[in-house]
């Protein structure tokens, strides 16, 4: 029974890995494609690379795409870490509830009602100071953080609320200021969860369509904006080239916060066992 059992979780494993990455796979492989039909192999060729690197604009979205992203996931760490640590650490609040349910509330909105909400923000601000009178990039950059701090918000208030107290306890009780505890304690703590956040609203940002259609302007086209206008007419290589370069940028970001992430919790889990055995 175990077996048959182990037998079906592992099938399950496997279609369920090749369901996500088969796809995935192929594209890659069809981005080498000779042939012009994406459908059709005509022979192995860097072809179509060379013909991505002529086409300036598809060049300029991908850079707008990953400059907005960037920016995106930064903000969002940043706000959403705060934002979390108000929910996990300032107890019950008056307006706690409120809050909660604001910085929530882009996870279960629907896209078009957010795009559209914001476009009519940044059209009736427009004649203050400070804000973009133009849409583009800061607009959609404004708007990705407001759809992506949520994530940031969620991840590390969990791993707030199961993070150990008495760590910051004793680090106070020994003498130290609320933001030495929160840089030499709290915040290597918490880093993991930081960094997931960071790549969460990353990928999310530099994905997202609907938003951007609403908040960019007429000369602004991000990556998903450009590549959605080009789908409708036909899928062409020069399209598998520009996603498989994507897949390995994405990847190797993947990697990198993957190794740091394992670096920090060896580094804690050591620092925990020798404060565990303590002065010798």
């Amino acid at each position: 029974m175990s077996n048959s059992r182990s037998l079906f979780l592992l099938a399950a494993l496997v279609l369920g890995f090749a369901f996500l990455y088969v796809p995935i796979l192929s594209m890659v492989i069809y981005s080498f494609n000779e042939s012009k039909l994406v459908t059709v192999w005509g022979g192995f060729s860097f072809k179509w690379y060379g013909v991505l690197l002529q086409n300036r604009q598809m060049l300029q979205a991908a850079w707008l795409s990953l400059r907005i992203a960037t920016v995106t996931a930064t903000g969002a760490v940043i706000i959403g870490t705060m934002a979390g640590l108000v929910l996990a650490r300032f107890g019950r609040f008056r307006v706690r509830m409120l809050f909660a349910g604001m910085v929530t509330a882009p996870l279960v909105m629907p896209e078009v009602i957010t795009g559209l909400s914001l476009l009519l923000l940044f059209v009736a601000l427009a004649p203050l100071p400070l804000v973009p009178d133009t849409r583009g990039f800061s607009t959609i950059t404004i708007s990705h953080i407001t759809l992506t701090l949520s994530y940031v918000t969620v991840v590390v208030q969990s791993r707030l609320s199961t993070m150990d107290d008495s760590l910051e306890e004793a680090a106070m009780d020994l003498g130290a200021r609320p933001a030495k505890v929160f840089t030499k304690i709290t915040l290597p703590i918490i880093a993991p969860a930081m960094v997931s956040g960071w790549l969460l609203a990353f990928t999310l940002s530099l994905d997202d369509l609907v938003i951007a259609s609403f908040t960019s302007g007429p000369s602004t086209n991000t990556l998903p904006m450009m590549i959605f206008s080009t789908v409708r007419r036909g899928i062409t290589p020069e399209i598998n080239a520009l996603a498989t370069i994507m897949v390995l940028i994405v990847t190797l970001f993947v990697i990198v916060a993957g190794v740091l992430m394992v670096r920090q919790e060896r580094r804690r889990r050591l620092d925990m066992r020798m404060a565990a055995a303590g002065p010798t």
